[in-house]
């Protein structure tokens, strides 16, 4: 019975005071960390009974002030306990879906409980944060049976210091993750992807020491090719700290001291720096470091900005030969699980001969940016602020607004991320245009170097098809979805439409496209043919070049993915089929056509 009390359910709801969740640690993978993937015990509860009492209370929020575990276990009514215990439970992989993993949760959307034993030896005068790259969506999370908070948001990373919860010797870190979709939440009820629930990215305690490097920024100045800005924040908020960022084969070096908020900023030139591009993916080893702390970095260098209807990437006009992509492996159930099935995504598109992907509808994998960094593809970044959002919410605002931010200071080095999304397909109202404007001075007061964008709404009117979102006005460029040829017309009609674009700015198509079944085969007017999706290709290319500003595009999609949207027995059976690669690693007759058009846009690009 003490094993039983040692290891269940409620035990690990006692008493506790909630810790604050610290500021990201930029780039934590580069520090020194113990890995906590692996496989870890889960029970699933679809009552929430481990964590609310039978009056529906939440144990860790108890009148008594002591919350649903008294430290007296005497007091604990001991035939309630019996019915968890983690050490009989099934295991599962973490990193890694649930849906995927367990055929009976494939649909399943609410709680499950995580549990892995670890050992730890922690050393005096270190500091230490538990890390979670991702928890979808609302994580509770403990630590030796102790609260140490709660996370919203399925794809952004969030931290605990636990330097005074840690133990020499097994320690145990308890997960309640909850997939529920719910109204004022973001994304909403409604989305068209898989709601794969669970810890889906890395979890790791990193070891730091007393006074760290908490934050940096080492990037080109906005339109200045010349002159590196940079910023290094120090946990120690106090004035007068050195500081020093080296790019060694550059033979540059910068030193600066901290204000009273522990921030050192500083500007240097940098003319002799290789800049990077999709041709040339240079990247160069960054050393920052402090008198206590050093950590090093990859970092590429490179300008974007807007001139008129022209991208301008180091100062020269670029076409974004693009394709658009899910954080889902097609030919092996789930979530991508690590470097191997993302590098695999992109180089699939790099086959496509794009320069550009846009990571829809939500922040990929940090691995996934850090990757195009070095393989030499730009990156659209998206929050989940998608379709019917909750506008007139400020809760649901502020949760956008986070997850925004922690998606910029998350990638903000990344010299391949050169375009913020806010959002996709938001439909036309006040209190959408007011909701989505404060976004987009969010970003731009986080991040002046690069550019802020979203899917606009567009709507028809007879052959026209315009382009007026009023939020066009806050942004860079002019990005929007259009299916013609799939959701109204047959594509051989495309030619009788013509584009209204009410902003001289650079046009993205953000996504076009239809579906088709792999190996099913009829005439071009057959739906979900591969011929009906390849005559489609053919005929969108023609019309979207008839946009004097087109300066890219993100077709939809590099690959099938699952939806539940999705629900055609024979054609779709919760897949959504407008992959140009199927869920086997087959390539449609449409990728050739979109390869070839890339192939010879890159001629005349250059």
């Amino acid at each position: 019975m003490i094993k039983l009390l040692k290891y269940c359910l409620f035990l690990l709801l006692a008493l506790t005071q909630i810790s604050v969740n610290a500021q990201l640690v930029q780039n934590i993978f580069g520090r020194k960390h113990l890995s906590l993937n692996g496989r870890w015990n889960y029970i699933i509860d679809p009552y929430e009974m481990g964590y609310y009492d039978y009056r529906h209370e939440p144990f860790d929020q108890s009148k008594t002030g002591k919350g649903g575990f008294y430290d007296d276990r005497k007091q604990v009514n001991k035939s309630e306990l019996i019915e968890y215990n983690f050490d009989l439970s099934p295991t599962m992989s973490v990193p890694g879906d649930w849906n995927s993993q367990v055929d009976k949760l494939q649909f399943y959307e609410g709680t499950i409980w995580l549990r892995n034993k670890f050992v730890a030896q922690p050393q005096q005068g270190k500091r230490y944060v538990l890390y979670f790259a991702a928890v979808n969506y609302e994580a509770h999370v403990y630590l030796n049976g102790k609260k140490l908070g709660t996370h919203k948001g399925g794809f952004t990373p969030f931290q605990f210091e636990v330097t005074d919860k840690l133990k020499a010797g097994e320690n145990f870190v308890v997960v309640k993750a909850d997939n529920t979709r719910k109204q004022d939440e973001i994304p909403t009820v409604n989305t068209d992807w898989w709601n794969y629930g669970g810890i889906t990215r890395d979890v790791l305690l990193a070891e730091l020491p007393s006074n760290y490097i908490t934050d940096y920024k080492v990037q080109l100045a906005r339109g200045n090719m010349k002159q590196i800005e940079a910023y290094v924040k120090l946990s120690e908020a106090s004035a007068g700290q050195s500081v020093e960022i080296t790019i060694p084969e550059a033979d540059l070096k910068a030193t600066a001291k901290t204000d009273a908020n522990g921030i050192a900023k500083v500007a240097f030139a940098a003319n002799k720096l290789s800049l990077w591009s999709p041709e040339n993916p240079k990247l160069y080893q960054v050393i920052v470091s402090s008198a206590t702390d050093k950590v090093e970095d990859k970092i590429g260098f490179r300008t974007i900005e807007t001139r008129g209807q022209d991208i301008l990437l180091n100062g020269k006009s670029i076409f974004l030969r693009g394709i658009s992509m899910h954080d889902e492996n097609p030919l092996i159930p789930g979530r991508l699980r690590g470097e191997g099935d993302m590098r695999m995504m992109l180089q699939w598109a790099k086959e496509l001969n794009c320069n550009y992907v846009r990571l829809a509808h939500y922040p990929h994998n940090e691995e996934m940016n850090r990757l195009a960094d070095e393989m030499g593809l730009l990156v659209w970044a998206e929050v989940p602020v998608y379709w019917t959002i909750s506008w007139e919410n400020q809760a649901t605002y502020n949760n956008a607004a986070q997850q925004l931010t922690d998606l910029i200071e998350r990638d903000k080095n990344r010299a391949a991320v050169i375009i913020w999304s806010i959002g996709n397909e938001t439909p036309l109202s006040e209190p959408r245009y007011a909701f989505m404007s404060k976004l987009a001075d969010k970003v731009r007061s986080l991040d002046n170097t690069r550019l802020v964008s979203a899917a606009l709404e567009v709507h028809r009117k007879g052959y026209n098809v315009i382009v007026d979102d009023p939020l066009g006005e806050k942004l860079d460029l002019v990005s929007f979805n259009q299916y013609g040829g799939w959701y109204w017309e047959l594509p051989k009609e495309l030619s009788k439409y013509k584009f209204q674009i009410k902003y001289n700015k650079p046009v993205i198509i953000t996504e076009v496209g239809g579906d088709a079944l792999a190996g099913y085969h009829a005439d071009e007017d057959t739906r979900w043919s591969e011929e009906f999706q390849e005559s489609l290709y053919k005929h969108q290319i023609p019309f979207m070049n008839t946009m004097t500003g087109l300066r890219g595009m993100t077709p939809w999609i590099l690959t099938d993915f699952r939806s539940p949207r999705r629900q055609h027995p024979f054609f779709q059976d919760f897949w959504n089929r407008k992959g140009l690669i199927s869920e086997s690693g087959k390539k449609k007759k449409a990728f050739y056509v979109l390869k070839d058009f890339y192939d010879k846009t890159e001629v005349k690009y250059k």
